[in-house]
């Protein structure tokens, strides 16, 4: 089955980075949008004014987690974009990755620096 990667919406802004991680690791959009609606966990996001929410998988044997980093898409520049008398506040999904295993609650993880410095880049 061929790829095929999400397009921009009312609600949901895709950057190129999370479609490349949808494909690496075999995540549907649907998972990614039912995920940011209903996480298990919510955690503050490694990149400034993110938000990382997560699902575990249902696999006993194999616990995964799959994890979800998006930033909420200011009012003033979808205004400018939409003609909507009701806006729905967007998001911008920024990047989806699988965590093997359980992840410790409330910790920050180590992320290298070059990493770090490329989802800055991103946001800017």
């Amino acid at each position: 089955m061929q790829f095929k990667p999400p397009k921009n919406d009312d609600k949901y802004r895709w950057t190129n980075h999370v479609k490349g991680k949808m494909v690496y690791y075999g995540i549907s959009e649907g998972l990614i949008k039912r995920i940011v609606r209903f996480p298990k966990r919510k955690e503050d996001g490694v990149a400034e004014r993110t938000v990382a929410v997560m699902q575990p998988t249902s696999n006993k044997k194999k616990p995964q987690e799959v994890w979800v980093m998006y930033q909420q898409i200011d009012q003033n520049l979808r205004s400018q974009t939409i003609n909507s008398k009701f806006q729905i506040p967007a998001v911008r999904i920024i990047s989806a990755w699988r965590y093997p295993g359980i992840s410790p609650a409330g910790r920050p993880i180590q992320i290298p620096d070059d990493v770090l410095q490329e989802l800055d880049n991103l946001l800017e």
